[in-house]
């Protein structure tokens, strides 16, 4: 099991930038792949990026590729979202998330076992 905390969201106006961070708990968070979701008012929670457990593969939804960035440190027991050129679509409530890696497939939203309490992003324009 994994406790998950976010944290980083804010109110930034549209062209900015902000770093959302994600501490894990436990000995075994290497063994996950983490990803990032969303939520805005009235739609589906939606999978924005993931990252295998070693960190070398990544995926992002086409929506946010060239602009976001997924990073990991499993020294740290971190994960990140960089978000740059955010514009007022990006307002959400943002997620992290935890699934075993046994599921290779990193564009796929299925096997999300463990999730944080979501911090707000909210751009303005």
């Amino acid at each position: 099991q994994v406790l998950l905390a976010e944290s980083g969201g804010g109110v930034v106006q549209a062209g900015g930038s902000l770093r959302l961070s994600c501490a894990a708990s436990g000995s075994t968070f290497s063994t996950y792949t983490m990803g990032w979701f969303r939520q805005a008012p009235g739609k589906e929670r939606e999978l924005v990026a993931a990252i295998s457990w070693s960190g070398g593969t990544r995926y992002y939804a086409e929506s946010v590729k060239g602009r976001f960035t997924i990073s990991r440190d499993n020294a740290k027991n971190m994960v990140y979202l960089q978000m740059n050129s955010l514009n007022p679509e990006d307002t959400a409530v943002y997620y992290c998330s935890a699934r075993a890696k046994t599921i290779t497939v990193l564009s796929t939203s299925v096997g999300y076992a463990y999730w944080g309490q979501g911090t707000q992003v909210t751009v303005s324009s």
